[in-house]
């Protein structure tokens, strides 16, 4: 790994199990900033210590690592790898359906965990860029209503042709030095 070492928080409840996790993820060069053996507590500990990964076993108390997974990723707040010692399909399909990125057997092998959490990371970051481009364009398409919504009103109340108005709101944008959904808005609060 290049660059500043991935931050990763644990949550398992097994602590000789997280003791032996957590010091194959430092030898491996990642930065264990939290960790926990309740899975209410994991969801509190991604959101104040920001780590790129959490680990997290699905059978904890308080909480299970799969609802605690789901939070996390419906969130975007970190790529989530689960840990544990089943294999269930019906269990891996449900991970799956939570957001979980990875998903490693106990006993874990250093090689596994490791390509686990790399996935996860990677397939975290796609996940976070086409949200970033959902976003912006609902945003574009907002824009292109209200735009739209203000140029019907230019054509109702100016009697001016499609056009027409479009190339108003073009002009009140360049001369106000503005965008047009600004003077969209303007427009449609007057």
């Amino acid at each position: 790994m290049t660059g500043a070492p991935v931050r990763v928080v644990v949550a398992e409840d097994e602590a000789i199990i997280r003791l032996d996790l957590v010091e194959t993820l430092r030898e491996e060069g990642y930065e264990v900033v939290g960790e926990t053996g309740r899975g209410d507590e994991v969801l509190d500990l991604v959101r104040a210590l920001a780590p790129d990964v959490a680990v997290v076993d699905i059978k904890m108390p308080g909480l299970d690592g799969l609802s605690a997974a789901k939070s996390i990723s419906d969130a975007g707040l970190a790529a989530v790898v689960v840990l544990t010692a089943f294999s269930q399909r019906g269990l891996v399909d449900q991970a799956r359906e939570s957001g979980v990125l990875g998903y490693v057997v106990k006993p874990f092998q250093k090689a596994e965990l490791v390509a686990a959490i790399e996935m996860a990371r990677g397939r975290h970051a796609e996940v976070q860029q086409l949200r970033g481009q959902v976003h912006a364009l609902q945003q574009r398409l907002e824009d292109r209503k209200q735009i739209d919504r203000a140029k019907g009103r230019l054509m109702d109340r100016e009697g001016l042709g499609e056009s027409e108005a479009f190339a108003r709101l073009q002009r009140l944008a360049m001369d106000g030095r503005t965008t047009m959904r600004a003077v969209a808005d303007r427009l449609l609060e007057s």
